[in-house]
């Protein structure tokens, strides 16, 4: 397997995974299904807010679903740096409640796997040209051997 194949793999696996949790959590903000979002909001927040904490998060939802469509669609380098940062933000907001800690850690995990998203992304760009490079690096090895 080429180094191009394994980073399509690995990028693409992280594609499904964080597309597809961002899409479904994000839409779930408008049913409470999962859970009741509003529990996750900070006080702090909460009390800084113009509208409700339900429309809040309706809005949340809106921008997890944009961001879980966008890595699905392929957008793996803006989207995911762009859903790094979101999730930090919701890290952030999240260890302002002691309750919710756990949460907070995990969220903190997937911002990580949605820069290395990001990442694999950049290495998928640069990754043939990389190989042509070792494939010489390899014949003028072949050669300094032979001689």
């Amino acid at each position: 397997m080429t180094h191009q194949e394994e980073i399509e793999r690995l990028a693409t696996a992280l594609r499904i995974s964080l597309g597809t949790t961002a899409f479904l959590a994000g839409a779930d903000k408008f049913f409470n299904l999962l859970t009741d979002w509003e529990k996750y909001l900070s006080p702090v927040a909460e009390k800084a807010l113009p509208v409700t904490p339900k429309t809040f998060m309706r809005g949340v939802g809106i921008v997890e679903m944009a961001v879980g469509a966008g890595i699905l669609a392929g957008f793996e380098r803006p989207v995911g740096y762009l859903a790094s940062i979101w999730l930090l933000a919701i890290t952030c907001n999240l260890l302002t409640k002691p309750d919710h800690l756990d949460v907070a850690v995990r969220d903190a995990n997937l911002a990580l796997e949605a820069y290395a998203l990001a990442k694999l992304a950049e290495l998928k760009r640069w990754s043939p040209a990389l190989e042509l490079g070792e494939e010489k690096l390899n014949e003028l090895d072949e050669l300094h051997r032979a001689s």
